[in-house]
């Protein structure tokens, strides 16, 4: 891997990290944490992470347990997590919140199926963008005279098989979420 690409793959590695966070708040009916990466708390004026004010557990495969460590924010998570879209409603105790995570439809699982492709195909396309980019920044350094024609094509050509990786990558993340979405 020459050092001309190297930046082309970090920036394709960012890519496919992105869609692993994205796809990490998809809710496919086991109790994940992520699905509150999204939600924020205003702790004491200020917009906080559920993650950051509240110790948050997975007690059982469908059960999640918020435990936060200001008793007070009890019914401001509460809140915040009933006005999200994560689609659960908080049970509260005074001291800890339980999110119970029905089993989605299968009306409800094909439509998440949908929305991991839509996610898979917009991480492609921005893999595909850097390719353009690197490809765009080979010919101009060729045109300098920074290149020569042979490494112009080398450099191409190793930026093409970066960017299949990388496609096949995001394939099989997308297949491996999408085979947790089918579980029954």
């Amino acid at each position: 891997m020459s050092s001309t690409t190297k930046i082309y793959e970090e920036k394709m590695n960012n890519c496919v990290s992105h869609l692993t966070r994205e796809l990490g708040t998809i809710r496919a009916g086991r109790a994940n944490p992520g699905v509150l990466d999204k939600v924020a708390v205003d702790y004491y004026g200020s917009p906080t992470p559920v993650n950051q004010i509240a110790a948050v557990a997975v007690a059982e495969a469908r059960i999640l347990t918020i435990t936060p460590w200001d008793g007070k924010m009890v019914k401001a998570i509460s809140k915040a997590i009933q006005t999200s879209d994560i689609g659960i409603n908080p049970i509260d105790d005074g001291h800890t919140i339980r999110l119970v995570f029905p089993a989605p439809t299968e009306e409800r699982r094909k439509q998440l199926a949908k929305d991991v492709q839509k996610l898979g195909e917009e991480a492609k396309i921005a893999v595909r963008n850097v390719r353009r980019d690197a490809m765009d920044k080979f010919k101009a350094m060729k045109k300098a005279g920074e290149l020569t024609e042979d490494d112009q094509k080398n450099l191409e050509e190793e930026t093409q098989k970066m960017t299949d990786k990388f496609v096949k990558k995001i394939d099989s993340i997308c297949e491996d979420k999408n085979k947790e979405i089918m579980e029954v």
